[in-house]
């Protein structure tokens, strides 16, 4: 089975790295180097980690068929896949898209957008929210980041890792990839507190 774990955003730099909209809650686990996604189009990939580091939480990739920035800003859009055996046998009661749409989104007691959707994959779902101002973010719809929906009182409660607001804007609104900037390497391996044991929730 097939699990997106990220969608391609802006090139940056000019030797090839791009920056990823992150769809897995276990980036430490998914992005390591020598790591094959499935792509789609097929006829971007397949694509193998080179590296992956952190830049200011958001997380930059290169692989080893991408040499130039011109080969990245081609990926742009492209959805990576990698092969799972991995499945959630809980059979916890679900949700219907209807009855979280217009739910208010908080992190501890601030809220920070609503539900405006929810994407229903495979393996692992994910909830559409629109923040404050007016962005959609996907956020994925697992125990470890929505700990709590109550549908009676009108909200989810989101605990997000590091940066997950930042770096998952939908429709290809990845951050600004720092052109000009210096990366601070100190985090390039990217395996600090943001690793979350793998999961998915069947929702749906």
């Amino acid at each position: 089975m097939q699990l997106q774990v990220a969608r391609i955003g802006k090139p940056h730099g000019i030797r090839g790295e791009v920056t990823v909209q992150v769809l897995t809650d276990a980036p430490g686990d998914r992005f390591v180097p020598g790591t094959q996604f499935v792509v789609e189009p097929a006829s971007a990939g397949p694509l193998t980690v080179e590296s992956a580091r952190w830049n200011k939480d958001i997380l930059l990739l290169a692989f080893e068929e991408v040499e130039t920035r011109n080969e990245a800003e081609a990926l742009r859009g492209a959805k990576l896949f990698i092969e799972t055996e991995e499945l959630d046998e809980d059979d916890d009661e679900g949700w219907y898209e209807h009855e979280l749409v217009g739910l208010d989104v908080r992190v501890g007691d601030a809220v920070v957008g609503k539900v405006s959707g929810l994407h229903t994959m495979p393996v692992q779902d994910l909830l559409v929210v629109t923040d404050q101002a007016g962005k959609e973010i996907l956020i994925p719809f697992v125990e470890q980041i929505v700990p709590e929906v109550n549908v009676a009182e009108k909200y989810v409660l989101v605990t997000p890792p590091a940066g997950l607001f930042e770096v998952n804007t939908d429709a290809g609104e990845t951050p600004d990839d720092g052109a000009g900037e210096t990366p601070d390497d100190g985090d390039a391996d990217g395996d600090d507190d943001k690793n979350a044991a793998p999961g998915a929730a069947d929702r749906a």
